[in-house]
């Protein structure tokens, strides 16, 4: 099952930082989330775009995770010449991990 089917998703970002909330459809399903989803699951998907640590962070009452993936936008905005400098890109790319 790929995460889109049972969770959206929404990113932005600071300087060189990507932020990427996860929220699931159905509130019964946050657990399945919650135990399948780690950091370590996104820092493998995302590979070399993410050059820092990916840190998780659990968001309970609104039945969603938060990543932060540092060293993720290629030095931001103003310096990177990635075609996403704000990395938007990236929500949709989490949501295309298998779980």
């Amino acid at each position: 099952m790929k995460l889109r089917e049972l969770a959206y998703s929404r990113s932005g970002d600071k300087g060189e930082v990507s932020n990427i909330c996860v929220f699931v459809y159905d509130p019964a399903d946050y657990p399945k989330l919650a135990e399948r989803l780690t950091a370590e699951v996104v820092q493998e998907h995302f590979g070399d775009l993410v050059r820092g640590p990916v840190t998780r962070y659990e968001i309970p009452a609104a039945h969603g995770l938060n990543f932060v993936l540092e060293r993720a936008l290629d030095g931001g905005v103003s310096m990177t010449l990635r075609v996403d400098p704000h990395g938007k890109a990236f929500q949709s790319l989490v949501l295309d991990i298998d779980l």
